[in-house]
């Protein structure tokens, strides 16, 4: 999900307790965008483990109660918010998804990054594991780049390296190349299409290119959806979604019309059309309302909410008391 669409989703704090957000969360009969909407007022909640540890844990344990869903979009975006609260209670739940054979794919790849999010030197071992074993290739990829980046974490580059202030909330896959290097876009573009550099350099590149921001890192970052890798092509989409920039429109409506690309992919260009919220995108995310694909479908009902509430002056969402 792009940080647009977090910050959406956040933006409305509901004055209902934790048990009430915890009853719209789980509710197979509450509308997907109040399902996220709790989703994220549970994630203020599980964050600020500092401040009240006792309500934090609870908020992860209620959050986490959503893997045994059927939507594979939002148990992915449950995840991913565990992975986002710094909350290392989540862990232990992660790694456990991520282990699941009965989970999709997309779920466990997601398990996988918010592990390496967390920066968890104790999932080391399971990561490894997923690495070398995993059957679908962007988990076993995802666990590359959680090697990679609790690594690096907790090395002395870490502390070293001058990185560019992000202009964003969310804690990356991997950290962007260090401003120790003046690298030219095309430079960036090299390294980033390089298929025999390790994915954890292919995505620093990618993220010091989201930095710079410019349509020209744009264009560069595009040539990543000609990669055989799904799971790097997902990431291109959910730059593009941070970055907020139309230049990216066409690219990932064309990415969203290949019916034969990984529904990881579709889902995550879906989501970026939703958080760019240019016009143009509403009929484009309409034809997909009614996709084959769960996932696609449910992302361009999300995307379809976020524009309507990047063009609208009133905030007029809040989670719904949820009925028995």
């Amino acid at each position: 999900m792009s940080t647009k669409l977090e910050q959406h989703y956040q933006k409305v704090i509901d004055e209902k307790d934790l048990e009430q957000l915890r009853d719209v969360l789980v509710s197979k009969d509450s509308e997907l965008a109040n399902r996220f909407r709790a989703l994220f007022n549970l994630k203020c909640v599980a964050e600020a483990f500092e401040k009240d540890p006792e309500d934090a844990n609870k908020a992860v344990q209620y959050i986490a109660e959503t893997f045994v869903d059927d939507s594979e979009l939002l148990k992915h975006e449950v995840a991913y918010v565990l992975g986002q609260t710094k909350n290392m209670t989540s862990c232990p739940i992660l790694r456990k998804v991520m282990l699941d054979a009965e989970q999709q794919p997309m779920v466990r790849h997601e398990a996988a990054e918010a592990l390496g999010a967390l920066g968890d030197l104790e999932s080391l071992d399971d990561l490894k594991t997923v690495q070398e074993k995993d059957p679908h290739p962007a988990v076993q990829q995802t666990a590359e780049l959680a090697i990679g980046r609790i690594n690096w974490a907790h090395s002395a580059k870490a502390e070293e390296e001058q990185l560019q202030e992000s202009l964003y909330s969310s804690t990356d896959p991997a950290p962007p190349l260090a401003l120790d290097k003046n690298y030219k876009v095309a430079e960036l573009q090299k390294l980033l299409t390089d298929q025999e550099k390790p994915m954890f350099e292919r995505y620093r590149a990618m993220f010091r290119l989201r930095d710079i921001g410019t349509n020209e890192s744009i264009y560069a970052l595009a040539t990543g959806f000609d990669d055989p890798s799904a799971l790097f092509k997902h990431e291109i989409a959910y730059v593009f979604g941070q970055m907020g920039n139309p230049a990216a429109v066409p690219r990932l409506v064309e990415v969203l019309a290949r019916m034969e690309e990984a529904p990881m992919v579709r889902h995550e260009a879906a989501e970026a059309l939703g958080a760019i919220a240019t016009p143009d995108v509403v009929p484009v995310l309409k034809m997909y309302l009614n996709d084959p694909v769960d996932v696609v479908r449910e992302s361009a009902i999300v995307a379809l909410d976020m524009y309507e509430y990047e063009n609208s002056n009133e905030l007029e969402y809040a989670p719904p008391t949820a009925t028995n």
